[in-house]
């Protein structure tokens, strides 16, 4: 039940993607802002509860659905697609690589400029074509993790209950999970817990990238050699795994409204152009899929 589940809402996602109106994660995000607003104190105590409330509470919400329909196959299948579904946003993030992708081509820069703010926190001011391009294949890379991975992942092992958890805990990290005065100390706890949910969706993807993209040993050598290079502990493997494959350098200097951060050469090849953003959604939709049929097989194992 739970392996066919989480495949019909894999299937959902691709077909329909994210409702325009009325999304639950947005319905979370409202619950996030009300929370934060009644918890919030400069502390990584507050923050510790903030994050244990709402992801607990998301948490409980997938398992209570999951044990009131164990009994009725259709029934609990049907609550791990819906819950699958939910949480994965594969089809979206195909769809904003294409929209840039056209818009580049296009030559519109200034389009492609407030397109490319919908996937990346990076000032977009200053970007040229190619530094689009490259925040674009950053992105898509670390959000097919993210996004499509992790989800499938932790559905497997742990069915509603782990896509829902998993889902909240990555929107506070989104939400609160910055170096920034207010969210330094209180963000702390949903950043870290997001890190530690994504140690083993990160490799996998990183592993998937090198198995299905075009160059699987410069994947793994430039994973194995470059990913310490990342700030973050999980982008760095999958975007240095994503830069061998496609045979491309990313990472360097990005500001983020006014803060300069260097993440460091990921990489052998020249620096992405427009041109390798088609390449790199038609990577991650295989990473997706083949991330499906991971979680298919786990599922099938431990149900």
């Amino acid at each position: 039940m739970r392996a066919a589940g989480l495949a019909l809402g894999y299937v959902a996602d691709q077909m329909f993607g994210d409702p325009r109106r009325g999304h639950p994660v947005s319905g979370f995000g409202a619950i996030a802002r009300a929370a934060e607003r009644t918890l919030y104190a400069d502390t990584r105590r507050a923050g510790v509860l903030f994050t244990t409330v709402l992801v607990g509470g998301a948490a409980t919400l997938g398992y209570a659905a999951e044990r009131a329909t164990r009994r009725h196959a259709v029934l609990n299948t049907i609550v791990t697609a819906a819950a699958t579904w939910t949480v994965l946003g594969g089809r979206s993030l195909g769809h904003e690589a294409r929209t840039l992708d056209d818009q580049l081509r296009r030559g519109d820069l200034v389009a492609a400029r407030i397109q490319v703010t919908h996937l990346v926190g990076r000032d977009p001011s200053q970007l040229d074509a190619d530094g689009i391009a490259r925040a674009t294949i950053e992105s898509v890379a670390e959000n097919t993790s993210d996004a499509v991975v992790a989800p499938l992942v932790w559905g497997a092992l742990l069915g509603p209950a782990g896509l829902l958890g998993y889902r909240a805990a990555n929107t506070l990290d989104a939400r609160v999970g910055h170096h920034t005065p207010r969210f330094e100390r209180f963000g702390w706890a949903s950043a870290r817990f997001d890190d530690v949910l994504n140690l083993v969706p990160a490799r996998l993807t990183a592993l998937l990238a090198a198995g299905l993209g075009d160059d699987s040993r410069a994947a793994l050598r430039i994973w194995r050699r470059d990913a310490h290079k990342h700030p973050s502990p999980n982008a760095g493997p999958v975007e240095s795994a994503f830069a061998g494959a496609l045979g491309v350098t990313l990472g360097g200097i990005n500001v983020y409204h006014g803060r300069v951060e260097d993440r460091g050469a990921l990489g052998d090849g020249p620096h992405p152009v427009p041109v390798d953003i088609g390449r790199t959604a038609r990577l991650a939709a295989r990473v997706g899929a083949g991330a499906l049929a991971v979680a298919v097989v786990v599922a099938l194992a431990t149900g």
